[in-house]
This record gives C-alpha cells, sequence and structure tokens, in this order.
C-alpha cells in the first residue's frame, strides 16, 4: 500500500517592503512521502517571495510538484490557462529546463542545498540561453534553520525587505538572504 501525502496547513501574512506587497495566505501543502519538511519549507519560503496581488485561479499556487513530472513545484497561471511563472525547486536538469522555459513566460528555480554550487558551475553556461529563467538561491544553512519553524498547522510572517526575508513563527524565527545567482 503506497503512503500518502501529510498535509500541512500555514497561515502566512507577506509583508514585501521591496514590491510593495502585503498579504495574507491561508495554504494547503501536501508534503509527498518522498519530500523532506525541509523542502517543503523551501516551496513555502519560495511562495512567499514571489506571490503577487492576484487572487483567485490567477493566484500563485502550489502543484502536484514532485509526484508529476508535467508541473513545477508552483505556477500561476492565467484564465487562458497560459503559465505565467514556473517554480522549480532543486537541480534540474537541461532537458526539464527547456521544458519549462517553453512552457512558462517566467521561468524560476530555486537551489537549496550544498549540491547546488556544483550544479550552478556545470549548468549556469547552459541557463543563460533562456531570456525568461532566473536561478534563486537560499543559502543551505538558513533552509536548515527555516525548517526548524515547520509544524502541521504554522502561523508564518514573512517580511522582505533589502533583498532579506524574515519569517517567524511561535516556533522562532530565520533570516533567509536569497540570492539571485548570475545577476548583479
Amino acid at each position: 500500500m503506497a503512503t500518502k501525502a501529510t498535509v500541512y496547513k500555514a497561515s502566512v501574512q507577506v509583508s514585501d517592503m521591496d514590491r510593495h506587497h502585503y498579504q495574507g495566505y491561508d495554504l494547503t501543502l501536501a508534503l509527498h512521502p518522498s519530500e523532506t519538511e525541509e523542502r517543503m519549507m523551501v516551496r513555502l519560503a519560495a511562495f512567499a517571495l514571489l506571490a503577487d496581488e492576484k487572487e483567485g485561479d490567477e493566484q500563485l499556487s502550489f502543484t502536484k510538484g514532485i509526484s508529476t513530472e508535467d508541473e513545477p513545484d508552483l505556477w500561476q497561471k492565467n484564465f487562458s490557462d497560459e503559465v505565467l511563472l514556473w517554480v522549480e525547486l532543486g537541480q534540474p536538469d537541461e532537458k526539464r529546463l527547456r521544458k519549462a522555459c517553453g512552457r512558462g513566460q517566467q521561468v524560476v528555480v530555486v537551489n537549496y542545498n550544498d549540491k547546488s554550487d556544483i550544479w550552478w558551475d556545470q549548468n549556469k553556461g547552459k541557463t543563460s540561453r533562456f531570456n525568461n529563467l532566473r536561478i534563486l538561491q537560499f543559502p543551505e544553512s538558513q533552509v536548515i534553520e527555516l525548517s526548524k519553524l515547520c509544524a502541521r498547522s504554522m502561523q508564518l510572517n514573512v517580511t522582505v525587505q533589502d533583498s532579506e526575508m524574515w519569517i517567524s513563527s511561535e516556533l522562532g524565527e530565520c533570516r533567509i538572504t536569497p540570492i539571485w545567482r548570475g545577476e548583479q
């Protein structure tokens, strides 16, 4: 019998002073059996960093993700079902990058562990040919601190200012300094 996903609930208050985006989100996340809590929390942080003022069907949303090859971890679609933003976590291969850049108007790959520096060194030349691709790095030590905030029911406050994220809950707080690779 297959193991089912574990459901997590998160109430997230985002105050993004860099983009002037202030909104609350009540989110349901499924932790796939092969996914770590650390990776799930990276998905949640990426959501908080990239979400915008759109609502309803046009809002950034979680997909089936890790269990589905045809979908990213997060995406934002318009009413015509076009993918406005495709968000992929980890170190995708070139075939996956081509697919994402072909389907999404904008693509963001979020690196978050110690293997991502090796991946970046091997792929930065390949990624430069995609005009709609950006690579975001969350430092691994900060992701480990973020994972300590994980609970089945979470109330998170996320503040973004001067390109830094502060995330707090009743379990503590952490800081994430996202780095956009290849950008000055």
